[in-house]
């Protein structure tokens, strides 16, 4: 009998907690939709304060690219192997793009006040899948320079491939030319971004309200956190309590 009582008990225990659980979710749900204006209000602020930050305080960037094929014209593909010599050259020729005589013969020729360091960080070789073409792109604020570095890496790799491997030189598939627009960054994802993580902060500072308040504020609360019942209770008025409140504090101010 011990044990079925303590067995009943326990799971009465449980299922008062999860009311409890359930009822401060639904009391967290309130709070929030009750204050839906302010977090609206922070998602537009936020996302205003995002799109001028973008605007005015990020520097766009541009890429432009060049492409090569890495195959030179007395080579012909005529068998699975050469396919794959071919694949494996894209590799060799992807290290030969961004080794250190090719980055510094494009630093000399556009006279660039820079070092080997900084342009890798704005160049990018990739080579599309299935190809054997290789694609050179930089990154630079100044959309023409972007250009002039671009075809700049085409030519100093397409003649640093030929003597080191001893072959003509790579053909050019296409020129790099002017950007017209940035790549980055993006207005409309930033400023998303930024209203919502303002939304979003806001709504957990709602929340975090609602979970520190242990006042009591309805009868079911003093038989939810207390274990009580009540036995009357007593409306107060707000506005006249309010009223109460200046009228004393202007006496003490008189008194003093």
């Amino acid at each position: 009998m011990k044990t079925h009582a303590y067995y009943k008990e326990n799971q009465m225990g449980k299922q008062h907690e999860e009311d409890e659980i359930e009822i401060d979710l639904l009391e967290v749900f309130r709070a929030l939709l009750e204050k839906w204006w302010l977090i609206i209000m922070c998602f537009v602020i936020g996302a205003g304060v995002a799109a001028g930050f973008t605007q005015l305080v990020i520097t766009p960037q541009y890429e432009a690219s060049s492409m090569i094929y890495i195959l030179s014209n007395t080579t012909k593909i005529s068998s699975a192997l050469d396919i794959q010599l071919g694949q494996q050259l894209t590799v060799d020729f992807e290290t030969l793009a961004t080794s250190r005589p090719v980055i510094e013969n494009v630093i000399e020729d556009l006279e660039l006040d820079t070092t080997y360091e900084d342009m890798l960080q704005i160049i990018t070789v990739t080579n599309p899948q299935d190809t054997q073409i290789l694609k050179l792109s930089c990154t630079s604020p100044d959309p023409v320079l972007a250009r002039d570095i671009a075809n700049a890496m085409a030519k100093a790799t397409s003649d640093r491939v030929a003597e080191v491997m001893v072959t003509d030189k790579p053909s050019t598939v296409e020129d790099a030319v002017v950007p017209k627009k940035p790549v980055s960054p993006s207005l409309k994802k930033n400023t998303a971004i930024g209203g919502l993580i303002a939304a979003f902060l806001i709504a957990a500072l709602l929340t975090l309200q609602v979970i520190m308040d242990d006042t009591l504020k309805k009868e079911d609360d003093v038989t939810k956190y207390l274990g009580l019942n009540t036995l009357a209770a007593i409306p107060i008025d707000a506005k006249m309590v309010s009223k109460k409140r200046r009228k004393h504090k202007s006496k003490r101010k008189k008194a003093t």
